[in-house]
């Protein structure tokens, strides 16, 4: 229950915080620069108006939030340091000499049940957005894009941990029904390589099958399934991660990571007007047309877009030309000018430069068929991985039972996208394409200072609120480096 009378601090040594934060302290800066009072206005409906005791501070926690994130501190340093560090206490409107603090699961409870509002991420933004305006900063009419990947904070297993304990299961059912089987079972690994891991389970298995009597048994039966399909599908241990909702997405075909994406608008004086956060194997390009959507809900007007390859794909091609807006992005050959199926979920990876079926598989290959100088056009055709469409949930209309290959093709038409062609070659094209930098940048300073690397907790729900906190405290800090600029 929320207490709506206003609190105030009541110390004969608040004059201290006049004395030991100086004008130019990021916390001073941020207290005189910020109206907090929108909290309230944000996360009131998830009180309760007349049931439970009185709740704390919503300002107050939500500060503690910002803390958390400039500091990349745990709950509980955090704390143990505002018993003792005098700017927090100031920016958290504590009296000086308070050490009746919260409990640090406080904050936990308060980001799970009080900050569960789907579009915080987009209000939280918006209010930096609308803050920047009123103080007379110019956001521009260019929108630069660009995708940042998190860790998951609870990292998906190992193929061996996973295939290991699986195996594990299976022999101790067999021995709940025969403990004679041991002898025929392999004598278990010390410190294995995968191969030999796979080499080992693989025995397991064959052990079990070669017994019908065992086979027959039901949760035997799961068992060895289970462990078949672990060795047919490395992905399958996703199930195993500590996090559920967090997916494999690729930096490189050979460089994967396990987690979430943010996908980032930011404008030209970099401050981030829109972002998007999506499990990891979700494509940088298909999330363009929200980020100009929302960018503009906050406020901005768009007429140009910068980005890599990734968000030059046909459907943002014709997005842009329809509502007159700028695409600063270098086609790719193969995705910009080719025929696709309509309406399929296959989606190209432009740091693999492969595609990903709609299940999150990565193609193996890729092979380039048909002859140049002809009337046909070429196809490139990308190759999956077989066995893992043989236990794929969704093989049903995408993998034909028995085929000895999956592939997917698309079709090469170099003349589609002649428009867009001679637009890169303009001077205009390199010169606005060289602003992409900036991005990158802000992409660096979430990472490195704010700890947006890995995720804190698990799921999307906390890497968004974890975003939603991050992208505000880096706004806010950008505003008052904007005016400080301005004031000189």
């Amino acid at each position: 229950m929320l207490n709506n009378q206003q609190e105030l601090v009541f110390s004969k040594y608040l004059a201290l915080y006049d004395i030991l934060i100086p004008e130019d302290d990021i916390h001073r800066q941020i207290k005189e620069l910020v109206d907090f009072s929108f909290v309230l206005d944000e996360i009131t409906e998830n009180y309760s108006d007349s049931m439970g005791r009185t709740a704390e501070n919503p300002i107050r926690m939500f500060k503690y939030l910002m803390l958390k994130d400039m500091n990349e501190l745990s709950d509980k340093d955090l704390i143990k340091r505002t018993r003792t560090d005098m700017a927090f206490k100031f920016f958290l409107d504590l009296s000086p000499e308070e050490t009746n603090l919260i409990h640090p699961t406080t904050l936990t409870k308060f980001r799970r049940l009080r900050l569960k509002n789907e579009d915080l991420l987009d209000k939280l933004i918006q209010k930096t957005i609308e803050l920047a305006i009123e103080k007379g900063i110019d956001l521009g009419k260019a929108l630069i894009v660009d995708a940042t990947h998190t860790h998951a904070r609870y990292r998906q297993r190992s193929m061996e941990e996973v295939l290991l304990e699986r195996a594990k299961r299976l022999r101790r059912d067999v021995y709940q029904v025969d403990e004679s089987m041991k002898v025929h079972f392999p004598k278990k690994l010390v410190e294995p390589t995968l191969e030999e891991v796979i080499a080992y389970c693989e025995s397991i298995a064959q052990v079990v099958e070669s017994h019908p009597q065992l086979c027959v048994r039901e949760n035997i039966s799961k068992r060895l399934n289970y462990l078949r399909e672990g060795l047919s599908d490395t992905e399958s241990a996703l199930d195993e991660a500590g996090d559920s909702q967090a997916r494999t997405g690729y930096k490189t075909k050979d460089d994967s990571f396990f987690g979430y994406k943010t996908h980032i608008g930011l404008s030209e004086n970099r401050l981030i007007t829109a972002a998007v956060i999506t499990s990891g194997e979700k494509p940088d390009g298909s999330e363009l047309q929200r980020l100009i959507e929302k960018s503009q809900s906050s406020g901005m007007e768009v007429s140009e877009v910068i980005g890599d390859t990734a968000y030059s794909g046909k459907d943002n091609l014709r997005y842009a030309k329809e509502n007159e807006i700028k695409l600063i992005a270098k086609l790719n050959p193969v995705i910009s000018n080719g025929v696709r199926q309509a309406d399929d979920d296959f989606a190209f990876n432009k740091d693999a430069d492969l595609f990903v079926c709609p299940t999150g598989h990565l193609a193996i290959r890729k092979a380039k068929t048909g002859t140049k100088k002809t009337n046909k056009n070429q196809t490139m055709t990308y190759y999956f991985d077989i066995e893992k469409c043989k236990v794929c949930p969704r093989k049903s209309g995408c993998y034909k039972e028995g085929a000895k290959s999956k592939s997917y093709s698309v079709s090469i038409k170099s003349d589609l996208h002649l428009e867009q062609k001679t637009f890169e070659e303009t001077e205009y094209f390199k010169d606005r394409n060289r602003q992409r930098y900036m991005i990158e940048a802000k992409n660096s300073e979430l990472k490195n200072q704010h700890g947006y690397d890995v995720a804190i907790s698990s799921g999307i729900f906390g890497i968004r609120i974890q975003g939603a906190v991050s992208i505000f405290n880096v706004n806010i800090k950008r505003i008052l480096t904007i005016l400080s600029e301005k004031s000189k």
